[in-house]
């Protein structure tokens, strides 16, 4: 059992992590720059290689700092494993794909909208799982899912403005395209997580080799999208074009996010999970109207969100096992 010290410490990273990229990712994309603004697809591949490098030290620290320990759990895990190493290809180019398609969402939506209608993930993992892993889902399970896809579709639901028919066209259109690169990215996230479980449990390979061996593909997946997207732009002004502070915060909260979740996850249950999202909801819906000032809230939007934050709660309760449990 961890310490209570250690899960509010764990809730403490998770709500920050969660928050602060979504807000950070929205502002980089938002940001007026003199100059051009930076490569999403190149943002992508160096978050891989920072993901790559932070693994090799975990490695490093894990084998007592030693050269030819680290040497050797490499060539033996990696290289004399090409088949093992070859089964991340899969959900390497799926996340690849992801981590793409949240900057053309979170230049298309506000952080707010982005951050509840992201929690569809929860549904795709669950569908997912079941087909997959053959897990079983309860009551609960079932009832939270269809609780979050009635919150997420109130929170899509279009409201009425003031503002010009041609700039209301053009928002519409934005949010068609941002709404449907968060669907697009919840898909790709439920089958790539569900996948990437299945591999870890059937291999005693460690979480940072596997990482390792994830970041390679997704590095050579990023490069080959950045310069079948990008590659003009790239040969013009180089791939780190328009980078600056805020853009450089973005690419390691991407890259050293998820294994910072990885890291502090054993620490939280499912309820301190539930607080993590729906603090992280609420922190982002309330920077995103005070500070970016993106955000027009509206009733059915807060519904739309409440009805999400119990779902979040609702799949993460542990209620009595029931005799004859719901199976797809």
């Amino acid at each position: 059992m961890a310490s209570p010290r250690l899960k509010y410490l764990s809730l403490g990273v998770l709500v920050f992590q969660t928050t602060s990229l979504v807000l950070t990712m929205r502002y980089s994309r938002t940001l007026q720059n003199d100059g051009p603004r930076y490569l999403a697809s190149s943002a992508v591949v160096v978050a891989e290689v920072m993901k790559i490098f932070t693994c090799v030290l975990l490695v490093f620290k894990e084998h007592n700092y030693s050269v030819r320990a680290l040497n050797s759990v490499l060539r033996q895990e990696i290289l004399h494993k090409p088949i093992e190493t070859l089964k991340l290809a899969i959900p390497s180019g799926i996340y690849t794909l992801q981590n793409n398609l949240l900057y053309v969402a979170l230049s298309n939506l506000d952080a707010a909208t982005y951050q509840v209608t992201y929690q569809l993930k929860i549904l795709t993992t669950a569908l997912f799982s079941v087909s997959m892993l053959g897990r079983r889902l309860g009551v609960y399970q079932w009832l939270s899912l269809l609780i979050l896809m009635a919150g997420v579709a109130l929170v899509q639901w279009p409201s009425e403005s003031a503002a010009a028919p041609e700039k209301e066209a053009l928002s519409a259109g934005s949010q068609f395209v941002g709404v449907a690169a968060v669907l697009v990215a919840c898909c790709s996230s439920g089958f790539a997580g569900v996948y990437f479980e299945k591999i870890l449990k059937e291999s005693k390979q460690s979480v940072w080799i596997r990482n390792i061996q994830l970041g390679m593909f997704g590095f050579v997946f990023g490069i080959f999208g950045m310069l079948a997207y990008d590659g003009e732009r790239v040969k013009e002004s180089g791939m780190f074009q328009g980078y600056n502070t805020v853009t450089w915060s973005v690419v390691a909260l991407q890259a050293l996010g998820g294994l910072v979740i990885a890291a502090v996850i054993k620490y939280a249950d499912n309820i301190l999970k539930g607080f993590a999202t729906s603090l992280s909801i609420i922190l982002s819906t309330l920077i995103s109207y005070f500070w970016l000032q993106d955000f027009d809230p509206t009733g059915v939007f807060f519904l739309g969100a409440v009805l999400v934050i119990v779902a979040t709660f609702l799949y993460g309760y542990e209620g009595k096992p029931s005799p004859n449990p719901s199976r797809a």
